[in-house]
């Protein structure tokens, strides 16, 4: 799988990226440095336990780094999630928060089958 493909799987734009970051090879670095990235985990442990602030600050920091990564599936449901929780509980964060789950997941899984090309 090239990067490119990578970046069709999981919904991304790869062309928006590059012209941001200009260089495959650093988009490669960052794209990988994605999975060592503590938010997804801190926003699940968070909303189980109901500290939406903290929730909040995980669910914005992954929006963040998707939007600079171009990781447009993950940024918009990261986003939606981010302004639910911007003022604390709202009854569809738990909706949200399962469909970024998902959208992490597909992210994820695509990073993995990428990094694992590289041999």
């Amino acid at each position: 799988m090239t990067l490119q493909e990578c970046y069709a799987a999981i919904g991304g734009d790869y062309e928006e990226v590059l012209g941001r970051l200009r260089s495959e090879r650093l988009i490669q670095k960052f794209v990988l440095k994605f999975l060592n990235d503590p938010s997804y985990s801190l926003l699940v442990e968070t909303m189980a336990a109901q500290q939406y602030d903290e929730a909040f600050r995980a669910a914005h920091t992954i929006k963040g780094v998707c939007q600079n990564l171009a990781f447009t599936t993950l940024y918009q449901s990261s986003s939606a999630l981010s302004e639910a929780l911007r003022n604390g509980f709202t009854p569809e964060a738990p909706a949200l928060a399962r469909q970024v789950g998902a959208d992490y997941q597909m992210t994820a899984d695509a990073i993995r089958a990428y990094q694992e090309g590289l041999g």
